[in-house]
């Protein structure tokens, strides 16, 4: 079980990640900036590439952070798949929240709209894993409680089983 501190330390790093996915989110209105400030015009292969790159740039910079994290060992694969997947669903919803903000009240409007989703996004995932972990933890007290009623009422145990040995090398393979 992880200590007080380790968890602490996750939860600073989760942070960072949220932090890099906000600012690149944010860039994605570069372009519109550079217009809008003339320092590229509205015509031009410039305009376009821009547009592009900076429509990509948020999911570039996400596969990158997840995908040296899966090389580095700091997280299994699967994890890295799973979370890579979920701050790209995050990171294309408030896009597309922010691109319709945008064309109805402009660019300005746009960007603590787009940062804003990506805050709800977080929240509630931070709520439905909180309270999966009061269930189980609920689950388990329960158990616990059930298990102390048969000691004190002299009841044996209930008899497990165990898995043959070559169910556990399965199980461990997967």
């Amino acid at each position: 079980m992880k200590t007080y501190a380790e968890i602490v330390e996750g939860y600073k790093k989760r942070q960072r990640d949220t932090l890099v996915d906000t600012i690149a989110t944010g860039l994605t209105y570069m372009d519109e900036v550079a217009v809008e400030t003339g320092l590229l015009e509205e015509t031009g292969l410039m305009t376009e590439l821009t547009e592009s790159l900076t429509g990509a740039l948020p999911f570039v910079i996400i596969a990158a952070t997840e995908g040296s994290k899966v090389i580095l060992g700091k997280k299994p694969g699967a994890t890295g798949v799973k979370d890579g997947a979920f701050r790209m669903l995050k990171t294309g919803a408030a896009m597309g929240v922010g691109a319709t903000v945008a064309g109805a009240a402009g660019f300005w409007a746009a960007l603590p709209v787009t940062m804003g989703v990506r805050a709800l996004f977080d929240t509630y995932r931070s709520k439905a894993l909180t309270g999966m972990r009061i269930k189980s933890r609920t689950d388990r007290l329960h158990e616990l409680k059930l298990q102390l009623e048969r000691r004190k009422n002299g009841e044996p145990e209930p008899q497990v089983t165990a898995l043959p040995p070559d169910a556990i090398a399965v199980a461990g393979e997967a």
